[in-house]
């Protein structure tokens, strides 16, 4: 069960480390701002998972604690960020059309 979130932790901050990456090289506002909030829900999945594994490693009451912070933490902040990313996504095509 370990090795299972290990992985996806590991793909969650690769996914996030790449939307950052094509962040900084964007050269257009909207999108800029679109793979800032994909980047967002990348480390909001990457939080929970960390906060599920905390569960599995640490099974006592502090680490159930510790772990519902982060899983709180984790789903405010993936939440908020794939909304961002669902009204943005809708400009990012048009943006892209008229700066040709």
């Amino acid at each position: 069960m370990n090795i299972f979130f290990l992985f996806f932790i590991i793909v969650s901050f690769a996914a996030y480390l790449y939307n950052k990456a094509k962040e900084f090289r964007s050269t257009l506002p909207i999108q800029r701002k679109w793979y800032k909030a994909k980047a967002g829900v990348a480390l909001g999945i990457f939080v929970i998972l960390f906060g599920l594994n905390t569960c599995v490693v640490n099974p006592t009451v502090v680490g159930f604690l510790i772990a519902a912070v982060f899983i709180l933490v984790g789903g405010v902040k993936a939440f908020s960020s794939y909304k961002r990313v669902r009204h943005e996504g809708r400009f990012v095509k048009e943006e892209y059309e008229l700066n040709k």
